[in-house]
Protein backbone atom coordinates (compact mmCIF):
# COMPACT_ATOMS: atom_id res chain seq x y z
CA UNK A 1 0.00 0.00 0.00
CA UNK A 2 1.48 3.42 -0.97
CA UNK A 3 1.29 4.80 2.55
CA UNK A 4 3.60 7.76 1.87
CA UNK A 5 1.27 9.39 -0.66
CA UNK A 6 -1.98 8.78 1.19
CA UNK A 7 -3.37 11.56 3.41
CA UNK A 8 -2.04 11.94 6.94
CA UNK A 9 -5.11 10.28 8.42
CA UNK A 10 -4.98 7.10 6.28
CA UNK A 11 -4.80 3.85 8.23
CA UNK A 12 -5.38 0.14 7.73
CA UNK A 13 -7.81 -1.05 10.38
CA UNK A 14 -9.14 -4.61 10.46
CA UNK A 15 -7.85 -5.13 6.95
CA UNK A 16 -9.65 -2.07 5.52
CA UNK A 17 -8.34 1.28 4.35
CA UNK A 18 -9.70 4.13 6.46
CA UNK A 19 -9.51 7.85 5.69
CA UNK A 20 -10.05 10.34 8.49
CA UNK A 21 -11.19 7.44 10.66
CA UNK A 22 -13.88 6.32 8.19
CA UNK A 23 -13.57 3.08 6.16
CA UNK A 24 -13.15 4.02 2.50
CA UNK A 25 -15.47 1.21 1.49
CA UNK A 26 -18.21 2.64 3.70
CA UNK A 27 -17.75 6.05 2.07
CA UNK A 28 -18.19 4.48 -1.36
CA UNK A 29 -21.29 2.61 -0.23
CA UNK A 30 -22.93 5.66 1.35
CA UNK A 31 -22.04 8.38 -1.16
CA UNK A 32 -21.41 6.41 -4.34
CA UNK A 33 -18.46 6.59 -6.71
CA UNK A 34 -16.58 8.32 -8.18
CA UNK A 35 -16.18 10.20 -4.93
CA UNK A 36 -13.76 12.94 -3.96
CA UNK A 37 -12.60 12.47 -0.36
CA UNK A 38 -10.66 15.25 1.38
CA UNK A 39 -8.76 14.76 4.63
CA UNK A 40 -9.28 17.76 6.92
CA UNK A 41 -6.20 17.06 9.03
CA UNK A 42 -3.97 17.05 5.94
CA UNK A 43 -5.46 20.37 4.80
CA UNK A 44 -4.84 21.85 8.24
CA UNK A 45 -1.32 20.46 8.61
CA UNK A 46 -0.12 21.53 5.20
CA UNK A 47 -1.65 24.99 5.57
CA UNK A 48 0.10 25.37 8.91
CA UNK A 49 3.42 24.30 7.37
CA UNK A 50 3.35 27.27 4.99
CA UNK A 51 2.52 29.71 7.77
CA UNK A 52 5.34 28.23 9.85
CA UNK A 53 7.79 28.73 6.99
CA UNK A 54 6.68 32.31 6.39
CA UNK A 55 7.23 33.11 10.06
CA UNK A 56 10.98 32.95 9.30
CA UNK A 57 10.69 36.08 7.16
CA UNK A 58 11.57 39.13 9.29
CA UNK A 59 8.97 41.33 7.60
CA UNK A 60 5.23 41.03 7.08
CA UNK A 61 4.11 37.94 5.17
CA UNK A 62 1.07 35.94 4.19
CA UNK A 63 0.03 32.87 2.23
CA UNK A 64 -2.91 32.88 -0.16
CA UNK A 65 -4.36 29.60 -1.39
CA UNK A 66 -4.46 29.22 -5.17
CA UNK A 67 -8.15 28.42 -5.59
CA UNK A 68 -7.60 27.14 -9.14
CA UNK A 69 -6.24 23.98 -7.49
CA UNK A 70 -9.53 23.25 -5.75
CA UNK A 71 -12.67 25.39 -5.64
CA UNK A 72 -14.77 23.10 -3.44
CA UNK A 73 -16.18 25.48 -0.83
CA UNK A 74 -15.92 22.88 1.95
CA UNK A 75 -12.21 22.46 1.21
CA UNK A 76 -11.60 26.21 1.01
CA UNK A 77 -13.36 26.69 4.33
CA UNK A 78 -10.87 24.36 6.06
CA UNK A 79 -7.90 26.20 4.52
CA UNK A 80 -9.12 29.74 5.22
CA UNK A 81 -9.85 28.76 8.82
CA UNK A 82 -6.10 28.26 9.25
CA UNK A 83 -5.42 31.90 8.34
CA UNK A 84 -4.67 31.73 4.62
CA UNK A 85 -6.08 34.17 2.10
CA UNK A 86 -7.24 33.40 -1.44
CA UNK A 87 -5.66 33.67 -4.88
CA UNK A 88 -8.48 33.74 -7.45
CA UNK A 89 -8.47 33.88 -11.25
CA UNK A 90 -12.11 34.51 -12.12
CA UNK A 91 -15.35 35.89 -10.76
CA UNK A 92 -16.44 32.31 -10.06
CA UNK A 93 -13.35 31.56 -7.97
CA UNK A 94 -13.88 34.84 -6.12
CA UNK A 95 -17.44 33.85 -5.27
CA UNK A 96 -16.28 30.43 -4.07
CA UNK A 97 -13.69 32.05 -1.80
CA UNK A 98 -16.21 34.53 -0.38
CA UNK A 99 -18.74 31.73 0.22
CA UNK A 100 -16.02 29.89 2.14
CA UNK A 101 -15.55 32.90 4.42
CA UNK A 102 -12.32 34.43 3.19
CA UNK A 103 -11.46 37.95 4.29
CA UNK A 104 -11.80 40.02 1.07
CA UNK A 105 -8.73 42.06 2.00
CA UNK A 106 -6.66 38.86 1.83
CA UNK A 107 -7.78 38.10 -1.76
CA UNK A 108 -5.27 38.32 -4.63
CA UNK A 109 -6.87 38.46 -8.10
CA UNK A 110 -5.02 36.96 -11.07
CA UNK A 111 -5.58 36.27 -14.76
CA UNK A 112 -3.92 37.11 -18.05
CA UNK A 113 -7.18 38.29 -19.66
CA UNK A 114 -9.58 39.25 -16.88
CA UNK A 115 -13.05 40.09 -18.12
CA UNK A 116 -14.92 43.24 -17.22
CA UNK A 117 -17.10 41.06 -15.02
CA UNK A 118 -14.06 39.54 -13.26
CA UNK A 119 -12.59 42.95 -12.48
CA UNK A 120 -15.89 44.56 -11.52
CA UNK A 121 -16.58 41.76 -9.06
CA UNK A 122 -13.08 42.04 -7.59
CA UNK A 123 -13.32 45.79 -7.03
CA UNK A 124 -16.87 45.51 -5.67
CA UNK A 125 -15.76 42.80 -3.21
CA UNK A 126 -12.94 45.10 -2.05
CA UNK A 127 -10.33 42.50 -2.99
CA UNK A 128 -7.05 43.42 -1.35
CA UNK A 129 -4.89 43.12 -4.45
CA UNK A 130 -5.44 42.94 -8.21
CA UNK A 131 -2.42 41.66 -10.12
CA UNK A 132 -2.25 43.56 -13.41
CA UNK A 133 -1.13 41.36 -16.30
CA UNK A 134 -1.03 43.82 -19.22
CA UNK A 135 -0.84 47.58 -19.69
CA UNK A 136 -4.42 47.95 -20.90
CA UNK A 137 -5.68 46.45 -17.67
CA UNK A 138 -4.54 49.53 -15.76
CA UNK A 139 -7.19 51.66 -17.42
CA UNK A 140 -9.83 48.96 -16.91
CA UNK A 141 -9.20 48.79 -13.17
CA UNK A 142 -8.89 52.58 -12.89
CA UNK A 143 -12.30 53.08 -14.52
CA UNK A 144 -14.01 50.49 -12.33
CA UNK A 145 -12.42 51.81 -9.15
CA UNK A 146 -13.46 55.36 -10.07
CA UNK A 147 -16.99 54.17 -10.78
CA UNK A 148 -17.16 52.64 -7.29
CA UNK A 149 -15.35 55.49 -5.57
CA UNK A 150 -12.43 53.47 -4.24
CA UNK A 151 -8.66 53.27 -4.66
CA UNK A 152 -7.70 49.76 -5.78
CA UNK A 153 -4.38 48.30 -4.65
CA UNK A 154 -2.54 46.60 -7.53
CA UNK A 155 0.63 44.65 -8.24
CA UNK A 156 2.23 44.12 -11.63
CA UNK A 157 3.06 40.63 -12.87
CA UNK A 158 6.56 40.55 -14.30
CA UNK A 159 8.15 37.73 -16.28
CA UNK A 160 11.72 36.97 -15.15
CA UNK A 161 12.67 34.63 -18.02
CA UNK A 162 13.25 31.66 -15.71
CA UNK A 163 12.09 28.22 -16.89
CA UNK A 164 12.06 25.61 -14.10
CA UNK A 165 12.29 21.88 -14.75
CA UNK A 166 8.63 20.92 -14.97
CA UNK A 167 6.08 19.97 -17.63
CA UNK A 168 6.15 22.41 -20.55
CA UNK A 169 2.42 23.08 -20.30
CA UNK A 170 2.70 24.39 -16.72
CA UNK A 171 5.76 26.66 -17.07
CA UNK A 172 4.71 30.31 -16.78
CA UNK A 173 7.78 32.44 -16.01
CA UNK A 174 9.72 32.00 -19.26
CA UNK A 175 10.23 34.72 -21.86
CA UNK A 176 7.53 33.39 -24.21
CA UNK A 177 4.86 33.06 -21.52
CA UNK A 178 1.35 34.40 -22.09
CA UNK A 179 1.46 35.67 -18.50
CA UNK A 180 2.84 38.94 -17.23
CA UNK A 181 5.05 41.65 -18.67
CA UNK A 182 8.76 41.84 -19.48
CA UNK A 183 10.73 43.99 -17.06
CA UNK A 184 10.65 47.22 -19.10
CA UNK A 185 6.89 47.04 -19.59
CA UNK A 186 6.36 46.15 -15.92
CA UNK A 187 8.30 49.25 -14.90
CA UNK A 188 6.19 51.32 -17.28
CA UNK A 189 3.05 49.84 -15.71
CA UNK A 190 4.19 50.78 -12.20
CA UNK A 191 4.97 54.32 -13.36
CA UNK A 192 1.65 54.69 -15.18
CA UNK A 193 -0.29 53.29 -12.20
CA UNK A 194 1.34 55.84 -9.89
CA UNK A 195 -0.27 58.60 -11.97
CA UNK A 196 -3.79 57.15 -11.95
CA UNK A 197 -5.86 58.52 -9.05
CA UNK A 198 -7.82 55.35 -8.28
CA UNK A 199 -4.89 52.92 -8.34
CA UNK A 200 -2.28 52.28 -5.69
CA UNK A 201 0.81 50.54 -7.10
CA UNK A 202 1.87 48.21 -4.27
CA UNK A 203 4.36 45.75 -5.71
CA UNK A 204 5.56 43.11 -8.13
CA UNK A 205 4.44 39.56 -8.72
CA UNK A 206 6.31 36.57 -10.19
CA UNK A 207 5.04 33.04 -10.80
CA UNK A 208 7.37 30.50 -12.42
CA UNK A 209 5.00 27.59 -13.01
CA UNK A 210 3.63 24.51 -11.28
CA UNK A 211 4.92 21.27 -9.81
CA UNK A 212 8.44 22.63 -9.22
CA UNK A 213 10.49 20.29 -7.04
CA UNK A 214 13.74 22.26 -6.87
CA UNK A 215 14.30 25.34 -4.71
CA UNK A 216 16.89 26.88 -7.02
CA UNK A 217 14.48 28.48 -9.53
CA UNK A 218 12.71 30.26 -6.67
CA UNK A 219 16.03 31.58 -5.37
CA UNK A 220 16.91 32.80 -8.86
CA UNK A 221 13.54 34.56 -9.10
CA UNK A 222 14.09 36.18 -5.70
CA UNK A 223 17.55 37.38 -6.76
CA UNK A 224 16.14 38.71 -10.05
CA UNK A 225 13.44 40.65 -8.22
CA UNK A 226 15.90 42.13 -5.74
CA UNK A 227 18.15 43.22 -8.62
CA UNK A 228 15.18 44.83 -10.37
CA UNK A 229 14.07 46.66 -7.23
CA UNK A 230 17.58 47.86 -6.46
CA UNK A 231 18.59 48.92 -9.97
CA UNK A 232 15.39 50.90 -10.56
CA UNK A 233 15.02 52.48 -7.12
CA UNK A 234 11.83 50.59 -6.28
CA UNK A 235 12.68 50.20 -2.62
CA UNK A 236 9.42 51.84 -1.58
CA UNK A 237 7.31 49.00 -3.01
CA UNK A 238 5.12 47.50 -0.32
CA UNK A 239 5.08 43.87 -1.43
CA UNK A 240 6.74 41.13 -3.44
CA UNK A 241 4.73 38.09 -4.45
CA UNK A 242 6.81 35.02 -5.38
CA UNK A 243 3.80 32.96 -6.49
CA UNK A 244 3.48 29.25 -5.87
CA UNK A 245 3.96 26.01 -7.79
CA UNK A 246 5.64 24.02 -5.03
CA UNK A 247 5.93 20.41 -6.23
CA UNK A 248 4.45 17.37 -4.49
CA UNK A 249 4.88 13.60 -4.71
CA UNK A 250 2.21 11.69 -6.61
CA UNK A 251 3.84 8.26 -6.36
CA UNK A 252 6.16 6.40 -4.03
CA UNK A 253 9.14 7.21 -6.27
CA UNK A 254 8.48 10.95 -6.59
CA UNK A 255 10.31 13.68 -4.74
CA UNK A 256 8.68 16.86 -3.52
CA UNK A 257 9.74 20.28 -2.33
CA UNK A 258 9.63 19.80 1.45
CA UNK A 259 7.51 22.27 3.36
CA UNK A 260 8.26 24.03 5.66
CA UNK A 261 12.05 23.55 5.38
CA UNK A 262 12.50 24.48 1.72
CA UNK A 263 10.10 27.40 1.89
CA UNK A 264 11.78 28.66 5.05
CA UNK A 265 15.11 28.54 3.22
CA UNK A 266 13.59 30.55 0.37
CA UNK A 267 12.16 33.33 2.53
CA UNK A 268 15.40 33.65 4.49
CA UNK A 269 17.28 33.80 1.17
CA UNK A 270 15.08 36.68 0.00
CA UNK A 271 15.43 38.58 3.28
CA UNK A 272 19.22 38.24 3.22
CA UNK A 273 19.42 39.56 -0.34
CA UNK A 274 17.21 42.55 0.47
CA UNK A 275 19.15 43.39 3.64
CA UNK A 276 22.49 43.06 1.82
CA UNK A 277 21.35 45.72 -0.65
CA UNK A 278 20.14 48.01 2.12
CA UNK A 279 16.53 47.63 0.99
CA UNK A 280 13.45 47.66 3.17
CA UNK A 281 11.64 44.36 3.71
CA UNK A 282 8.38 44.47 1.73
CA UNK A 283 5.47 42.23 2.59
CA UNK A 284 6.10 38.74 1.16
CA UNK A 285 3.24 36.76 -0.41
CA UNK A 286 3.32 33.09 -1.39
CA UNK A 287 0.55 31.29 -3.27
CA UNK A 288 0.47 27.57 -2.43
CA UNK A 289 -2.31 25.55 -4.05
CA UNK A 290 -1.47 22.01 -5.16
CA UNK A 291 1.01 21.61 -2.29
CA UNK A 292 -1.81 22.02 0.26
CA UNK A 293 -4.82 20.44 -1.43
CA UNK A 294 -3.20 17.74 -3.57
CA UNK A 295 -2.07 15.33 -0.85
CA UNK A 296 -5.33 15.84 1.06
CA UNK A 297 -7.47 14.31 -1.68
CA UNK A 298 -8.31 10.73 -2.57
CA UNK A 299 -10.73 9.69 -5.33
CA UNK A 300 -12.70 6.49 -4.90
CA UNK A 301 -13.76 4.50 -7.96
CA UNK A 302 -15.66 1.24 -8.47
CA UNK A 303 -14.20 -1.35 -10.83
CA UNK A 304 -16.50 -2.52 -13.60
CA UNK A 305 -15.19 -4.41 -16.61
CA UNK A 306 -11.97 -6.41 -16.24
CA UNK A 307 -10.63 -7.85 -19.50
CA UNK A 308 -7.44 -8.80 -21.27
CA UNK A 309 -6.64 -7.31 -24.66
CA UNK A 310 -5.08 -9.12 -27.60
CA UNK A 311 -1.97 -7.07 -26.89
CA UNK A 312 -1.63 -8.70 -23.48
CA UNK A 313 -2.81 -5.75 -21.38
CA UNK A 314 -5.31 -6.40 -18.59
CA UNK A 315 -7.69 -3.46 -18.39
CA UNK A 316 -9.68 -2.76 -15.25
CA UNK A 317 -12.21 -0.05 -16.08
CA UNK A 318 -13.61 2.23 -13.41
CA UNK A 319 -16.72 4.38 -13.26
CA UNK A 320 -14.92 7.68 -13.78
CA UNK A 321 -11.89 8.86 -15.70
CA UNK A 322 -10.85 11.96 -17.57
CA UNK A 323 -14.03 13.82 -16.62
CA UNK A 324 -13.18 13.77 -12.91
CA UNK A 325 -9.38 13.85 -13.35
CA UNK A 326 -8.03 15.03 -16.71
CA UNK A 327 -4.39 15.24 -15.59
CA UNK A 328 -3.27 11.82 -16.92
CA UNK A 329 -4.74 12.62 -20.33
CA UNK A 330 -3.39 16.20 -20.38
CA UNK A 331 0.05 15.79 -18.82
CA UNK A 332 0.71 12.06 -18.60
CA UNK A 333 0.39 12.38 -14.82
CA UNK A 334 1.17 9.22 -12.84
CA UNK A 335 -0.82 7.95 -9.83
CA UNK A 336 -0.91 5.04 -7.39
CA UNK A 337 -4.00 3.03 -6.35
CA UNK A 338 -5.12 0.96 -3.37
CA UNK A 339 -7.80 -1.74 -3.24
CA UNK A 340 -9.67 -0.41 -0.21
CA UNK A 341 -10.88 -3.76 1.15
CA UNK A 342 -7.59 -5.58 0.51
CA UNK A 343 -4.96 -2.88 1.01
CA UNK A 344 -2.26 -5.16 2.36
CA UNK A 345 -2.50 -8.05 -0.10
CA UNK A 346 0.55 -8.43 -2.36
CA UNK A 347 0.18 -7.67 -6.08
CA UNK A 348 -1.13 -10.49 -8.23
CA UNK A 349 -1.28 -8.93 -11.68
CA UNK A 350 -0.33 -5.87 -13.67
CA UNK A 351 -3.29 -3.72 -14.72
CA UNK A 352 -4.07 -0.63 -16.72
CA UNK A 353 -6.76 1.33 -14.91
CA UNK A 354 -9.00 2.70 -17.64
CA UNK A 355 -11.76 5.27 -17.46
CA UNK A 356 -15.19 4.86 -19.01
CA UNK A 357 -15.00 7.68 -21.54
CA UNK A 358 -14.96 7.39 -25.32
CA UNK A 359 -11.25 8.14 -25.70
CA UNK A 360 -8.33 5.75 -25.96
CA UNK A 361 -6.41 8.31 -23.92
CA UNK A 362 -8.83 7.94 -21.02
CA UNK A 363 -6.43 5.95 -18.86
CA UNK A 364 -5.97 6.86 -15.20
CA UNK A 365 -2.99 4.60 -14.46
CA UNK A 366 -0.86 2.55 -16.83
CA UNK A 367 0.94 -0.60 -15.68
CA UNK A 368 0.20 -0.83 -11.98
CA UNK A 369 0.68 -4.00 -9.95
CA UNK A 370 -2.34 -4.75 -7.73
CA UNK A 371 -4.08 -7.66 -6.03
CA UNK A 372 -6.54 -9.46 -8.29
CA UNK A 373 -9.29 -7.04 -9.26
CA UNK A 374 -12.93 -8.04 -9.53
CA UNK A 375 -16.01 -6.08 -10.62
CA UNK A 376 -17.32 -4.18 -7.62
CA UNK A 377 -13.92 -3.59 -6.03
CA UNK A 378 -13.34 -0.03 -4.84
CA UNK A 379 -10.04 1.63 -5.69
CA UNK A 380 -8.59 4.61 -3.84
CA UNK A 381 -6.39 6.90 -5.97
CA UNK A 382 -4.38 9.26 -3.71
CA UNK A 383 -3.12 12.81 -4.31
CA UNK A 384 -6.15 13.94 -6.29
CA UNK A 385 -7.00 16.97 -4.15
CA UNK A 386 -5.67 19.46 -6.71
CA UNK A 387 -6.59 19.96 -10.37
CA UNK A 388 -9.01 17.04 -10.45
CA UNK A 389 -12.37 18.47 -9.37
CA UNK A 390 -11.43 21.99 -10.47
CA UNK A 391 -10.46 20.82 -13.97
CA UNK A 392 -13.24 18.27 -14.28
CA UNK A 393 -15.94 18.22 -16.93
CA UNK A 394 -19.18 16.49 -17.81
CA UNK A 395 -17.76 14.72 -20.86
CA UNK A 396 -20.11 11.99 -22.14
CA UNK A 397 -22.66 13.83 -19.96
CA UNK A 398 -21.43 12.14 -16.80
CA UNK A 399 -22.71 13.97 -13.71
CA UNK A 400 -19.94 15.38 -11.54
CA UNK A 401 -18.96 13.42 -8.41
CA UNK A 402 -19.90 14.14 -4.83
CA UNK A 403 -17.27 15.35 -2.36
CA UNK A 404 -16.85 14.65 1.35
CA UNK A 405 -14.50 15.96 4.00
CA UNK A 406 -13.40 13.33 6.55
CA UNK A 407 -12.28 14.28 10.02
CA UNK A 408 -12.12 12.40 13.32
CA UNK A 409 -14.31 9.50 12.22
CA UNK A 410 -16.94 11.68 10.56
CA UNK A 411 -17.70 12.20 6.88
CA UNK A 412 -19.28 15.52 5.94
CA UNK A 413 -20.90 15.81 2.54
CA UNK A 414 -19.72 19.15 1.13
CA UNK A 415 -20.81 18.72 -2.47
CA UNK A 416 -23.59 16.36 -3.53
CA UNK A 417 -23.47 14.30 -6.70
CA UNK A 418 -24.79 16.08 -9.75
CA UNK A 419 -28.02 14.66 -11.17
CA UNK A 420 -28.52 13.85 -14.86
CA UNK A 421 -31.40 16.30 -15.14
CA UNK A 422 -29.12 19.09 -13.90
CA UNK A 423 -26.91 18.58 -16.93
CA UNK A 424 -29.68 20.14 -18.99
CA UNK A 425 -30.44 23.11 -16.72
CA UNK A 426 -28.97 25.56 -19.25
CA UNK A 427 -31.00 24.32 -22.21
CA UNK A 428 -33.41 26.89 -23.69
Amino acid sequence: MPVSVLPASARVESGRLTLGGVPAGDLAAEFGTPLYVYCASTLRNRSAAFLEALASYPGDSRAVFACKANTTVGVLREIFAQGLGADVASEGELVAALRAGVNPQSVVVHGNNKSESDLRAAVAARAGLVVVDHLGELEQVEALAAEQGVVQRIAVRVTPGIAPDTHEKIVTGHDSSKFGLPADAALEALDRASRLPHLHAAGLHVHLGSQIRDLRPYELAADWLVDLVDEHALGELELLDLGGGFGIAYTENDTELPVPDAVEELVVHLAERLIARGLALPELILEPGRSIAGPAGVTLYTVGAVKRSAGGITHAAVDGGMSDNPRPALYGARYEAVVVERPELPPAERYTIAGKHCESGDVLIEDIDLPELRPGDVLAVPVTGAYAASMGSTYNLLPRPAAVVVDGGRAILVERRERVEELFAREV
